[in-house]
């Protein structure tokens, strides 16, 4: 598994929302092409070596992620050197003491130094003629803040689109483990509180495809994919139906798996 960071400047001129969108439209990027993403530094705003674009400052972010190819990469700088609401970035490949940097600085070992504590001494009373031993007062310990962990990207799933993606996280439903411990009829049940424009979805292959992604099988979940006609069986019925049509469809997915690790 290879190791990479890519720092990107946004325009400060950008509201907040669209600048947390400008970097999350990244992470998800990264995250649709089977990298994992290790941390995500929102650095904030920062004041530039020399102007760009007739700005003077810019609000920074570095995105430290795993892959094990590259061929991404060329697209993924294409895409930030195309998008205007970057001013600057850098992609780099980092090496185990980078990694190891990285993480000792998450971890609160390194930035700011340490302030020295001073030794208080007792005196003695008048009479005592020698002061007590000096006593080091012992530096209150850091505790470095958990980075919370970054939701899974839930349109990785064929038939979730950026719209179902939302009402599913506002439910609770942020990982492939989550959907994939769930029946159809209770995806449903959410699309169907969501709204009318979510009444029509058929989330028949949605736990079986997510179960995939979350044991990191994206090769026999793209075949599977390619299987697929909007994240339905062709010729399917509703998954609504009957908990028959729901065994089936998870059938269908072991088959599908099946005859993918046959082919490898």
């Amino acid at each position: 598994m290879r190791n990479y960071e890519v720092t990107f400047i946004v325009d400060p001129v950008l509201s907040g929302d669209e600048i947390k969108a400008t970097a999350q439209k990244y992470v998800d990027q990264l995250q649709e092409v089977g990298a994992s993403i290790v941390h995500v530094d929102e650095m904030g705003l920062r004041q530039l070596a020399y102007e760009i674009n007739k700005r003077h400052a810019g609000y920074y972010y570095c995105i430290e992620f795993q892959s094990e190819t590259t061929t991404y990469l060329t697209t993924l700088e294409l895409n930030m050197r195309r998008d205007e609401r970057l001013l600057r970035f850098l992609t780099i490949a980092l090496d185990k003491y980078g990694v190891k940097y990285n993480a000792d600085k998450r971890s609160g070992l390194i930035g700011k130094a340490k302030k020295k504590t001073k030794a208080t001494t007792e005196v003695a009373g008048a009479g005592a003629g020698a002061g007590a031993a000096p006593s080091a007062v012992a530096p209150k310990a850091k505790i470095a803040k958990a980075q919370p962990p970054q939701p899974d990207n839930l349109k990785r799933i064929e038939g979730i689109g950026p719209k179902i993606a939302e009402v599913l996280k506002a439910s609770g439903v942020d990982s492939f483990a989550k959907l994939a411990s769930m029946t159809p009829d209770q995806i449903k049940d959410l699309l169907n509180q969501a709204g009318d424009r979510f009444s029509f979805q058929d989330p028949a292959t949605w736990p079986a495809q997510a179960q995939l992604a979350a044991q990191g099988e994206w090769d026999k979940l793209k075949k599977w994919q390619d299987e697929l006609k909007g994240g339905k069986l062709v010729n399917a019925p509703a998954a609504s139906s009957s908990p028959e049509v729901a065994a089936a469809v998870a059938a269908a997915g072991a088959v599908a798996v099946a005859a993918s690790s046959e082919e490898e």
